[in-house]
């Protein structure tokens, strides 16, 4: 098991970000997905065609989702930590991802900044 941290600037205010990251809607036009969210603790979720799914755990409104993100029979949990801190009028989101199996790592780490991050950047520079 791996972790991977990271830090990323999005070009949108914490509320946006947050909007972003936990609306069904805002998650199908970033996405170009559907998208079952709920910004609710206990709650299933399930983004880009299904490729991510878990259970939200923790929200802090515009400032912190926490998740557990399903790897199959994974008997320990991997838990993603997003926090929002505001940067004058930009956002520096803190990315944290924990007990990534092993073989899964490179394909995970690909997936954050290139289709996760790359979507919502592009999603905010336009």
């Amino acid at each position: 098991m791996k972790d991977y941290k990271k830090y990323f600037i999005l070009n949108a205010s914490p509320e946006e970000v947050y909007n972003a990251i936990t609306n069904p809607m805002a998650i199908k036009i970033w996405t170009n997905e559907e998208a079952t969210m709920s910004a609710e603790p206990n709650t299933e979720f399930s983004i880009m065609d299904g490729s991510i799914e878990g259970l939200n755990l923790e929200f802090e409104e515009n400032r912190k989702i926490v998740q557990q993100w399903y790897f199959g029979d994974e008997e320990t949990p991997s838990i993603v930590t997003i926090k929002l801190h505001p940067l004058g009028e930009q956002t520096s989101v803190e990315l944290r991802h924990t007990n990534i199996p092993d073989e899964a790592y490179e394909d995970i780490v690909e997936g954050w900044n290139e289709v996760y991050f790359g979507n919502l950047a592009e999603f905010f520079n336009e």
